[in-house]
């Protein structure tokens, strides 16, 4: 009797140890009605995460070299879609625990802030000052002050990326329940 109990959970852990763990797959239950990609859910787990790290090389490289708190955003929220289209809108982003019109909200604060508190101190507006703090690996890093500034730039970029994802992901989720509920009426072509 218990050989038999173990074998059944056996084959149940050996039906069920490869089926994903993590909230940013789609689910069999929340799939959308666009085919998916195995290859490209997979390929984004590396993908997605070092686009992000690019994002933020681009953030901190820029007062320097190419690059800055809009293209930053701007490759973030290719991030985002790049997870959107792998996924659909059941990829977390309608159960973000951060809204992104907040995430805008802060990121417009945080440019604007940025922008004015020179003016206290009887600078222009968007004066910059520059800091060099010496890291033992790194060696001597110049801060700017301006970082401030596009880190809110970056926010923006990435909460209206979002915000727009979130938009026309629920406009297409709507319409895919509405067409299934008119083929579910008695009065719709069903096949």
């Amino acid at each position: 009797m218990t050989t038999s109990r173990s074998d059944a959970a056996a084959q149940r852990w050996w039906d069920t140890c490869d089926r994903p763990r993590e909230h940013w797959l789609m689910r069999e239950s929340e799939r959308t009605r666009w085919p998916r990609s195995l290859l490209l859910e997979v390929s984004l787990r590396i993908v997605f995460p070092t686009v992000l790290l690019v994002a933020i090389y681009l953030l901190f490289a820029g007062h320097t070299r190419a690059g800055g708190g809009f293209s930053g955003g701007l490759v973030a929220g290719l991030a985002f879609v790049l997870r959107y289209v792998a996924g659909g809108s059941v990829t977390g982003l309608r159960r973000s625990w951060v809204q992104p019109p907040v995430v805008v909200g802060f990121g417009l604060i945080v440019a604007l802030l940025s922008a004015i508190v020179p003016v206290f101190f009887g600078l222009p507006v968007l004066s910059t000052a520059v800091w060099t703090v010496d890291v033992p690996l790194l060696g001597s890093l110049k801060i700017a002050s301006s970082l401030a500034f596009d880190s809110g730039v970056f926010l923006l970029i990435v909460g209206v990326v979002l915000n727009l994802l979130r938009t026309l992901g629920e406009g297409i989720h709507l319409g895919e329940l509405e067409s299934e509920l008119h083929d579910q009426q008695p009065g719709g072509t069903s096949p």
